[in-house]
């Protein structure tokens, strides 16, 4: 075995591995892992296939050597999103996720076969720290050679470190990645195993799809170490916005996968004569645009993994402070259909310093690899979850120091209400919540309407069928948390408390009453926010929305002094809508919090977090019933 594997402190079993294992790769630069995808370089497509214990061959993916980068696309479409039915705990440890063992059997017989299987294998080994370059922990992933897309997108993802300059360590994580186990021991699902201890978290990932894994896997290691120490990384989003003006305003925005994160750090869409689309209303096809002469100038900060680490708060500020999780950025780009709809993305997918790695997007050999080309898959539809995985430092006006953030948005996709087909989508366009009201939309983080990173199935999908809504979880990392469901609350209202400061926001996507706006109302609150420093909101502007939940409504919005349709910011007023259908959308809602919050009324829940859910199961409670339990700070 190397020497640098020697110095390293690792557990019996994975050193009895890699002394096995015919051939080992401690790849020393990004370059030297781009070259391993394709192992023959006058190679341009590349298939990675596996030959069962029946004889069966079975091929999993193929990689196409394109100009700006290499696509990679499943045979198989069931792994071209992530299943969000995939994590199983094989340990002990305190957790309310399903155990391994109560489908599968013991994982210690699954867990030495892997470990059996790698020793056969050619392996590249790479090291990378959960969590990022700067406050990352040191870990280690073994790999298959012939998966090198694989081990490019970790590295892309988490920042290529060699083992030199880390130096001796003992790892805090660990990923073993297994593809022909899908087929051999779990009926051709995707299943990604956690095992973990006080001091190691493993990752065993039986399919190729990187994003339960070499993403949300490691995500899943930054949360145990979190709940272990009292902290959270975040499942979010956050820009520095800075006006025309210069005044300076950052935003973080959280929601269920498909809620807006990716859009928060995108120049706002426009029209082709330049004028901004705000919706289009579904019953009379009429359009709404606005004239926004001059936007807003975006620095991205975070894309998804926001980092919450105590080393870098300032308790005194009253903010909460927060860096990026991850060196590169797993963009996905379903929004892009056609040239020029977000041409700063365009131009660092299209001419990028170095090439990348794409998923489930069309690539021809030696062709420039275009994002809006999109898989196409079995029912004729382009695929919904088309990737790219970009390094931060090819993100124009990236930040890369920590950022207070002054403002919390929290996106929910909602599907058109009218008075003929009421349903929940009644949410106006912004809307200003007391902290209380914000905990309980990150508890339960609705995934909301037609998500597009994940494939709905068994009960959830039949809520969804009848127009129900269904929950992702604590602050939407729930489904990448190995912990428990109370624990994280905890954490998150603790989080909410320790940042008086901080304003919260709601904002829908998708729909708005019978409006169809995309992602407009997103982009426009973060032109107003901005608009007005620091995302100052003064209570004159604000009155109680008539559904609760929402808040307060803004009595007018105005951008570069345009005054945005009254009508958008008060669904119920909409001609298409009206006070019924939107009643009955808030019914829809009520009942989805009923059924969800239950189960927090633990008696590990904090007692104010017990007050607030309390508050809101009683069936009466007003928007001052929230105020007086967290007042908001104007």
């Amino acid at each position: 075995m190397d020497s640098r594997l020697a110095a390293l402190d690792l557990p019996d079993y994975v050193v009895e591995c890699l002394n096995k294992a015919p051939s080992i790769t401690i790849p020393q630069s990004r370059q030297e892992v781009y070259d391993m995808v394709i192992p023959n370089p006058e190679d341009w497509v590349f298939d990675i296939e596996y030959e069962l214990p029946s004889g069966t061959v079975v091929k999993e993916a193929n990689v196409v050597r394109c100009r700006n980068g290499l696509a990679v696309n499943y045979f198989d479409d069931y792994l071209r999103r992530r299943d969000p039915d995939c994590m199983r705990i094989a340990d002990e440890l305190p957790s309310d996720k399903k155990r391994f063992k109560d489908d599968w059997g013991p994982f210690d017989p699954v867990k030495k076969e892997t470990l059996d299987w790698l020793a056969t294998q050619d392996l590249i080994v790479v090291p990378f720290k959960a969590g990022g370059l700067v406050y990352g922990s040191p870990s280690l992933a073994l790999i298959p050679k012939n998966c090198g897309f694989f081990a490019l997108a970790l590295v892309d993802l988490q920042g290529f470190i060699t083992l030199d300059k880390l130096g001796a360590f003992t790892p805090r994580s660990m990923l073993y990645l297994a593809p022909p186990f899908r087929h051999t021991h779990f009926n051709a699902k995707q299943v990604v195993v956690h095992d973990r201890t006080e001091t190691l978290h493993e990752i065993y990932a039986y399919n190729l799809y990187p994003g339960p894994s070499a993403k949300k896997g490691v995500f899943s290691a930054l949360l145990d170490i979190g709940q272990q120490e009292g902290w959270i990384t975040a499942h979010a989003s956050s820009v520095r916005v800075t006006t025309p003006y210069e005044n300076e305003t950052v935003i973080m925005h959280e929601g269920a996968s498909g809620g807006g994160k990716s859009e928060m750090v995108q120049e706002l869409h426009r029209e082709e004569d330049g004028r901004v689309m705000v919706g289009v209303n579904t019953v009379t096809g009429l359009e709404y645009p606005i004239t926004l002469s001059e936007s807003s100038r975006l620095e991205p900060v975070t894309d998804d993994m926001t980092l919450c680490h105590p080393s870098i708060q300032d308790p005194d500020s009253g903010l909460m402070t927060v860096a990026d999780a991850e060196d590169g950025w797993f963009v996905r780009v379903d929004g892009l259909t056609h040239y020029a709809v977000d041409p700063s993305l365009e131009k660092a997918i299209i001419h990028p310093t170095r090439p990348l790695l794409f998923l489930n997007i069309e690539g021809n050999p030696g062709a420039t690899c275009l994002p809006w080309e999109h898989v196409i898959g079995p029912d004729g539809k382009p695929c919904s979850n088309p990737r790219v995985v970009i390094s931060r430092q090819q993100i124009r006006g990236i930040v890369n120091e920590p950022q207070q953030v002054d403002v919390r948005t929290f996106g929910v996709r909602m599907p058109p209400c009218t008075r003929e087909a009421p349903t929940y989508g009644i949410m106006g366009l912004m809307h200003v919540i007391p902290p209380a009201l914000a905990w309980l939309w990150r508890l339960t983080t609705p995934r909301g309407d037609k998500n597009p990173s994940i494939e709905a199935t068994g009960a959830e999908a039949e809520v969804i069928a009848r127009g129900g809504m269904v929950a992702e979880g604590v602050g939407s990392f729930w489904p990448f948390s190995t912990g428990t469901k109370v624990g994280a609350a905890n954490l998150l209202l603790d989080q909410i408390l320790a940042a008086p400061r901080t304003r919260y926001i709601l904002t829908p996507n998708q729909h708005c009453g019978a409006y169809r706006i995309g992602f407009a109302a997103e982009w426009l609150t973060r032109e107003y926010l901005a608009r007005r420093g620091q995302g100052r909101v003064n209570e004159r502007d604000l009155e109680p929305a008539r559904y609760p939940m929402f808040g307060y409504a803004l009595k007018e919005m105005k951008i570069d002094g345009q005054v945005i349709q009254p009508t958008l910011l008060h669904p119920e007023m909409q001609s298409k809508v009206g006070f019924d259908a939107y009643d009955k959308g808030a019914s829809i809602i009520d009942n989805f919090f009923v059924q969800e919050l239950p189960q927090y009324l633990t008696e590990d829940l904090s007692p104010l977090g017990r007050k607030i859910i309390e508050t809101c199961m009683s069936g009466t409670a007003t928007l001052d019933d929230y105020l007086r339990l967290t007042p908001i700070k104007f």
